[in-house]
């Protein structure tokens, strides 16, 4: 019995003999290769050979280990996937949208554009980042940028010490760059007013009277030209006016234009969406049209994303100390963006005017400037794309986080380009390539992409240009030759780590030439006023004269 055996053992006296069976004795198939690490010969020794064989198979299991963990993460990739894709097919087909506007009555509304169920799916989902700083070796680098902007604070404070025979504890370039705040608050609240209002009021008084209107076209022609007369000289020109006619800052111009092209967008979402329920709604002759309501296109407005929904996927609470985080780390960034231009690119371009322009200086210009482009570049993304984003996303309970993917990840520029901005990205895509393909056909899909290129890089020349005060169409050049080339050059064909360090390093030549330039005019414009400039001495650049003045 066990029992009695385990009894007997321990009650048996220090000393004493102890028998014990042996389990290769007792079940032969034990005697297996591997089953005791250890095993003794005849004479007492080690068996080498055993030895040597687990170190064989050890060798082995090492080299099968990474084909291993990359089957097992593409069939997770796969099942994931597909489980998703069920879930939508699922989400699709328990809609509570009209049966027209399902794929299988396509045809049916093929005049119409296509339904939101068509478009992006929200799903709840943590941002990449929050994920990754939850390992330690990831969050290793983010403690080394934080080691950075230490080094960066102390060496300021020791030569301003030197310098000075003081702590010099100013932010001069801060308190510049971010002047006449009570303007550019009031522009916003004009602004986002505006936008609460007219196009919400505008999209209910064409709903409700487009079924019993007897010229529905020109009903909605009518109500769509308010709509873009409100989009072009409301959200437009209006907040542009006050930008320059107040001389605003930098920084200041930057709050107001990138609000005007965020409203621009949103309110163009909410009718782009919505237009298509209400028409669906009329042709199967139905006898209530349901609306959004208020308390939706309000939370839209606020919402981390340009594509509206009357319901996203939320979470049950907030977690306050998360936001406190947030906004911290974008407070943190933007002192960390202070002194990498006091440091790296004031001392620079102070007195780089004052050189005649040429080659060899263009060049040197170029590449001291990678470095705080590449780091600017990164606290762009980190302090607006994670925090900002995810602040007000967890203020909200907004569940679906993916503002970005793993752009770093990269081996194509055109993957790149879907994955660094998930938000404007879905907005470009659903609205400017899908609109278009679907307006001109399938067979234009380059023309439907050169498209989007122009719109977003004019879009972007347009947002530096009124924020700097002059025509430098620096990044519009980059996007539309470069970036347009190397779209078709670095394609989703390439993959592998290669064309990820290619990317990198076009991308990092990118920054420097982007800041070089822009820098370079700026202080020209500083060193170089025109008392009476006219419209064409604004598109000129004046970096390129300026040092026949000095």
């Amino acid at each position: 019995m066990v029992g009695e055996d385990s009894i007997s053992v321990r009650n048996r006296r220090p000393g004493s003999a102890t028998t014990y069976s042996s389990p290769e004795k007792d079940d032969p198939s034990r005697k297996l290769e591997g089953d005791w690490p250890f095993q003794n010969s005849s004479n007492g020794r080690v068996d080498a050979d055993h030895i040597t064989r687990k170190m064989q198979l050890t060798a082995e299991a090492e080299q099968l280990k990474p084909a291993f963990m990359k089957v097992v993460d593409n069939h997770f990739t796969e099942c994931l996937n597909s489980l998703i894709s069920k879930s939508v097919l699922f989400d699709s087909s328990t809609s509570a949208f009209p049966a027209s506007c399902s794929e299988r009555d396509g045809h049916k509304t093929k005049g119409l554009r296509a339904p939101p169920e068509h478009g992006k799916v929200f799903i709840a989902r943590k941002s990449l980042l929050d994920e990754l700083f939850e390992v330690n070796h990831i969050r290793t680098i983010y403690h080394m940028f934080i080691a950075l902007l230490i080094l960066f604070i102390l060496s300021t404070l020791v030569v301003d010490f030197i310098d000075e025979g003081r702590l010099v504890l100013e932010f001069d370039l801060l308190v510049f760059a971010f002047g006449k705040f009570p303007v550019v608050f009031s522009t916003w609240l004009c602004m986002f007013l505006s936008t609460f209002i007219v196009p919400y009021g505008l999209f209910h008084q064409w709903a409700q009277g487009y079924s019993s209107s007897s010229h529905r076209m020109v009903h909605s022609v009518f109500f769509g030209a308010l709509f873009m007369l409100f989009q072009t000289f409301g959200l437009g020109l209006a907040p542009t006016y006050i930008a320059v006619s107040y001389d605003l800052p930098p920084a200041s111009r930057f709050i107001v234009i990138l609000e005007q092209v965020r409203l621009l967008m949103k309110a163009y979402s909410f009718v782009r969406e919505n237009v298509p329920q209400v028409l669906s709604s009329v042709k199967e002759k139905s006898t209530s049209v349901v609306l959004p309501q208020v308390s939706q296109y309000l939370y839209f407005l606020f919402a981390p994303t340009l594509i509206y929904r009357d319901a996203y996927p939320r979470n049950p609470a907030t977690r306050w100390g998360y936001v406190a985080t947030k906004f911290a780390q974008v407070l943190g960034s933007l002192f960390y963006a202070y002194y990498i231009f006091m440091r790296l690119c004031i001392p620079i371009f102070r007195n780089y005017i004052q050189e005649p322009f040429n080659l060899r200086g263009l060049v040197l210009c170029i590449f001291n400037s990678i470095l705080p482009g590449v780091l600017i570049l990164f606290l762009v993304f980190f302090a607006f794309l994670h925090c900002w984003l995810n602040a007000f996303a967890e203020m909200l309970c907004f569940a679906d986080r993916m503002f970005y993917k793993d752009w770093w990840n990269s081996t194509s520029y055109a993957n790149y380009y879907r994955t660094w901005n998930v938000v404007v990205h879905d907005w470009l895509y659903y609205y400017a390539y899908r609109d278009f393909l679907w307006f001109f056909g399938k067979k234009f899909k380059a023309a439907a992409m050169l498209s989007v290129f122009t719109i977003s890089a004019a879009v972007h020349e347009y947002v530096l240009s009124i924020c700097f005060g002059y025509f430098y169409p620096v990044l519009f050049c980059l996007f539309m030759c470069f970036g347009m080339v190397f779209n078709f050059i670095l394609n989703d064909r390439r993959k592998g780590p290669i064309w990820n360090v290619i990317m990198w390093t076009s991308l990092f030549l990118g920054q420097g030439v982007i800041i070089c330039l822009y820098s370079q005019e700026w202080y020209a414009h500083q060193y170089c006023p025109l008392k009476n400039p006219t419209f064409l001495d604004y598109m000129k650049p004046r970096s390129w004269t300026c040092h026949l003045r000095v």
